[in-house]
């Protein structure tokens, strides 16, 4: 499913923490990372992540974002084919513990469960496959504009970004910011850390969101 706005073709947005972290995340950019660490697993053959809202909150305190789902507790899929021989219990253990691992420390996200399900067993491993590179984003000039200086100002930022909209967006008394976050920091906490820099420099705006467009 795809979401225009503005002219931009995007993908879903995923919620970031918890509904009082006002953040969301790119899902491309949590499949890619959660899609590397499955494939770590010896033993199994991962199809990509699949996500949906397993758990919704009981309220949204923040505008969702167009192309966003509702803040809540997210599931996670994954389909696999697993090497004859070897445990499946054990199998699936490990790989569920590499994908909320990869959750947790790289993005800060709230996860319900992990359902897994063996689509095939193998006799031998198959021949690696190299990933894709992710694609590449760009950064627009930074707006003369209080808030995308505060958001920049931020460490773990890596630069605002416009894949979802204008770097800094204000919509009545809404105000959302996009970044790219600087890879090997955890995107919910750098997130947190721009809607807090952001507020204090933008008094004005009634509510601070924040999108995780990628990182770098």
């Amino acid at each position: 499913m795809t979401t225009v706005e503005m002219g931009r073709a995007t993908d879903r947005l995923l919620p970031l923490g918890a509904p009082a972290d006002g953040a969301w995340i790119a899902e491309r950019t949590v499949r890619e990372v959660l899609a590397g660490a499955a494939r770590a697993v010896r033993g199994t053959v991962p199809e990509p992540p699949r996500f949906r809202l397993a758990v919704a909150a009981a309220e949204a305190p923040f505008p969702v974002p167009p192309g966003g789902l509702p803040p809540g507790e997210l599931g996670v899929s994954v389909a696999f084919a697993a090497v004859a021989g070897r445990p499946l219990p054990q199998l699936a253990a490990r790989l569920r513990a590499a994908l909320l691992r990869a959750a947790e420390e790289t993005f800060g996200l709230v996860v319900a469960g992990v359902d897994l399900r063996v689509t095939e067993l193998l006799d031998t491993p198959p021949d690696p496959v190299d990933p894709a590179p992710p694609a590449g984003g760009t950064s627009p000039p930074a707006p003369v504009d209080p808030a995308a200086l505060a958001a920049l100002a931020v460490e773990g930022v890596a630069a605002l970004t416009d894949v979802y909209g204008d770097p800094v967006l204000r919509v009545a008394g809404d105000l959302r910011v996009e970044v790219a976050v600087t890879a090997g920091r955890r995107a919910l906490d750098v997130a947190r850390a721009v809607r807090t820099a952001v507020t204090a420099a933008a008094p004005e705006a009634e509510t601070v969101t924040v999108v995780v467009s990628e990182l770098r």
